[in-house]
This record gives C-alpha cells, sequence and structure tokens, in this order.
C-alpha cells in the first residue's frame, strides 16, 4: 500500500521510489548507500550543491536568534529588509522593490496580482489579461496554472483564472493578433526566458526583444519567471540580462537559497513599483504567513554570498562547455536529437519513453530529468565537476546504445 505521504507529480497509488538520504556538492544518495550524480540539482536549484555546512550554520544561528516573525504592516526584520536589497542590486533594476514569498507558485500568482492592480493603480482597470505561451511552466497555484501552456497541468482542476490566453511558443504572429484583438485589455505576458519544464526551448533569436517591443507599445507589463534562470543557471546573475531585455517584473525562488530554505518572490521595476506607490493611502492586499521570513532570508544572503565568493555564477559557462561535448558526442552517434539548452541548462530528444531512459540511468549512478513526450532535461548543480559530467554521459551512452 502506498505510504502517508501523497506525493507530487505522481500517481497516488505508485509505491516505489527512490529513498534519498543524503548529499554532497552534485552527489546525493539513497538509503542503500548507492551515490547519484544529481544532473538536475534536485528540481533545477541546488546551485552551490548539497551538504554545504555553513549554510547549515548560518541557518541554525538564525534559528535560535529569531526563527521567525509576520511582516505585515508594521513589522518588519532586518535580514528579510538585506535580503530584499541584496536580490535587487542583483537585477536588472536595482532601485527596484522585492516582494518575498517562499515558493516560486507563490511568487508567480503574486506576479499576476501585482500587475493587474498596478494597472489599475495607473487608471486601467480594464487591464485583466495575462497571456502565457505554450510549453510555459508557471507553478501549480491556481494563477500560475491558469497561464501555463502545458495541458496536461491544466486538465481536471475545474474552471481557472479568467483572462489566461495561450500562444504557441514562438510564433510572433500569433502574438501580434492577440494584442490587435485584446490590446486595451492586456495586463501583461509572462514567459520563461528559457521554457524549462516544457523541455528546455530557449527563446528564437529576438523573440523576448519583440515582446518587449509589443508590450511597451500596447501598455501591457512584461513578466520574466525566472524561478529556473535567476541566480547564475546563464551565467549572469538573472537570464533578463543574459539576453538584454529588462521586463518590468522578475519572478525568482529555488536557486536564490538553493533551495536550502524555501524562498521566493517578485522583484517590481519602476514600470510596475510606481502606480502602487503613487497613492499614499493605497494598501498592497497580498502577502503571506512566511513574507520575509527570517530564516529564508538568511538563507538567501549565505547562498548568495556562496555563489559570489566561489564565481559560480560565471562557473555555468565552463559547465556549459562540459554538457555541450558530451550532447555532441551522443548526437554524433545518433543516440540523441533536437539538443537545445543555455548555461547550464539543457535538453535533448530520445526516441523513447524519456522515463525509462531515466530509470536505467538510475541503474548507472546518474539522475537527468524526463519531460513528455520525449526530453531528457540536465540542469546540474553550479558545483559539479567535469568528471561527474562525465559520468553522466557515460551512462547514457550506455543505455542509449541499442540493446
Amino acid at each position: 500500500m502506498p505510504g502517508a505521504f501523497l506525493h507530487p507529480f505522481s500517481a497516488p497509488r505508485e509505491e516505489r521510489f527512490l529513498n534519498i538520504v543524503a548529499g554532497k556538492g552534485a552527489l546525493i544518495w539513497d538509503d542503500t548507500g548507492r551515490d547519484y550524480v544529481d544532473g538536475i540539482a534536485s528540481l533545477w536549484h541546488v546551485n552551490i550543491g548539497h551538504g554545504r555546512e555553513e549554510m547549515a550554520e548560518a541557518i541554525a544561528a538564525q534559528v535560535r536568534t529569531l526563527a521567525v516573525y509576520n511582516t505585515f504592516h508594521p513589522y518588519t526584520n532586518p535580514w528579510a529588509e538585506e535580503a530584499a536589497a541584496r536580490i535587487a542590486a542583483l537585477s536588472p533594476f536595482p532601485e527596484g522593490r522585492v516582494f518575498l514569498c517562499t515558493s516560486g507558485s507563490e511568487a508567480i500568482d503574486t506576479a499576476i496580482k501585482l500587475a493587474r492592480i498596478a494597472q489599475r493603480e495607473s487608471g486601467h482597470p480594464e487591464r485583466q489579461i495575462v497571456i502565457g505561451r505554450a510549453r510555459g511552466y508557471h507553478g501549480s497555484n491556481y494563477g500560475g496554472t491558469s497561464v501555463q501552456g502545458i495541458p496536461a497541468n491544466r486538465d481536471g482542476f475545474g474552471p481557472l483564472l479568467p483572462g489566461a490566453l495561450y500562444v504557441p511558443a514562438d510564433d510572433e504572429e500569433a502574438m501580434k493578433q492577440v494584442f490587435a484583438d485584446h490590446g486595451g485589455e492586456i495586463a501583461a505576458v509572462i514567459t520563461e526566458p528559457v521554457q524549462g519544464a516544457g523541455g528546455v526551448w530557449p527563446p528564437p533569436p529576438g523573440y523576448l526583444e519583440f515582446l518587449r517591443d509589443l508590450c511597451n507599445a500596447h501598455g501591457a507589463y512584461l513578466i520574466l519567471d525566472e524561478v529556473i534562470t535567476g541566480f547564475g543557471r546563464l551565467g549572469r546573475w538573472f537570464a533578463s540580462q543574459f539576453y538584454g531585455v529588462t521586463p518590468d517584473l522578475i519572478v525568482f525562488a529555488k536557486g536564490v537559497t538553493s533551495g536550502y530554505v524555501p524562498f521566493g518572490g517578485v522583484i517590481l521595476g519602476p514600470t510596475a513599483q510606481a502606480p502602487l506607490e503613487a497613492d499614499p493611502g493605497f494598501i498592497l492586499r497580498t502577502g503571506y504567513t512566511y513574507s520575509g521570513h527570517p530564516v529564508a532570508a538568511v538563507a538567501a544572503l549565505k547562498a548568495l554570498e556562496i555563489q559570489e565568493r566561489e564565481g559560480l555564477v560565471e562557473r555555468a559557462l565552463e559547465i556549459k562547455g562540459w554538457l555541450e561535448a558530451g550532447i555532441a558526442g551522443l548526437q554524433a552517434d545518433g543516440l540523441i536529437t533536437d539538443p537545445c539548452g543555455e548555461g547550464a541548462i539543457w535538453g535533448v530528444s530520445v526516441d523513447e519513453s524519456p522515463v525509462a531512459v531515466r530509470d536505467r540511468l538510475l541503474g548507472e549512478g546518474a539522475i537527468v530529468r524526463p519531460i513528455a513526450p520525449n526530453r531528457l532535461a540536465m540542469c546540474p548543480p553550479l558545483v559539479i565537476t567535469e568528471s561527474q559530467v562525465e559520468r553522466i554521459f557515460t551512462g547514457l551512452r550506455k543505455v542509449l546504445l541499442p540493446h
């Protein structure tokens, strides 16, 4: 019989799970003592690697000092204030404001709410529509479920958020048509700079610039979902800096603490910030019990310190070279197709079930992420070594060769 834990994105009747009990660097161990190269950084996020003692020390010290207190008016804490300032300083808008929560899904829903309320406070309450792209993944709360472009993840949950529209992932003409039909009602466009859970698909050249220009022309906000790409994955702190496109709001989570404590948020640039600050009597009536959680804030500050001190943002480009070399070898032998990626996040296609490939690869001591219908994703910790990357590809070659 299944255990008491109802697992996310799993069959409720499933009984077989790999029991992970320890981690260090880019390796994890199961309860039999077997080690695996963590080729997906848990779920796109353990940038600094597993088992960092200084993270444990910083977190424990904060628990002893002040574990938690709410940040609704009139309360705050110095760690949340410092973390927000640090995150803003790394972003494309260092004078921006940062709303804090505990996950990417919460942050996505908050970004949608902020875009709509900022439109209202700008004198445009009619602007309610949020446009998403096919293949886009934006978390699993109701707002993010509504605007994401993976139909299977929307199926069966009943009526979703009104005002959500979808366009084909890279179709500029389709996006132009939506704006032609609804331009005066559009609050925002939301997109991942690199689509992750949809299969790892970077944007076509010029596409993000196109979205920026279209939003500018019609008074819509551009929201970049950087839950995966933020904090070094592409060799810059944010993908918006890598691509040279400045959005109005940035959603972040995952890598900000490398997952050591759940943490996320929304960075508001000046265009979204100003309307919320214009009326001194306006109250932002959204937030969470754990917004600005002191322990999470300290975890973020320490994780970002480690990334900066060890040059892990720049190291993503070195990892890119290792991944590209391994992928090129598999492609040359006809074992994979459609390699796509950027920095330290890549995806490839296989001609069989990606879950079956993942399962066989576990037997070789390495982990990649299967994505339906035929993609394998790699997004390793930024501390992974070249030999550990080679171990992933040695395993892939073995399990993909004809039997």
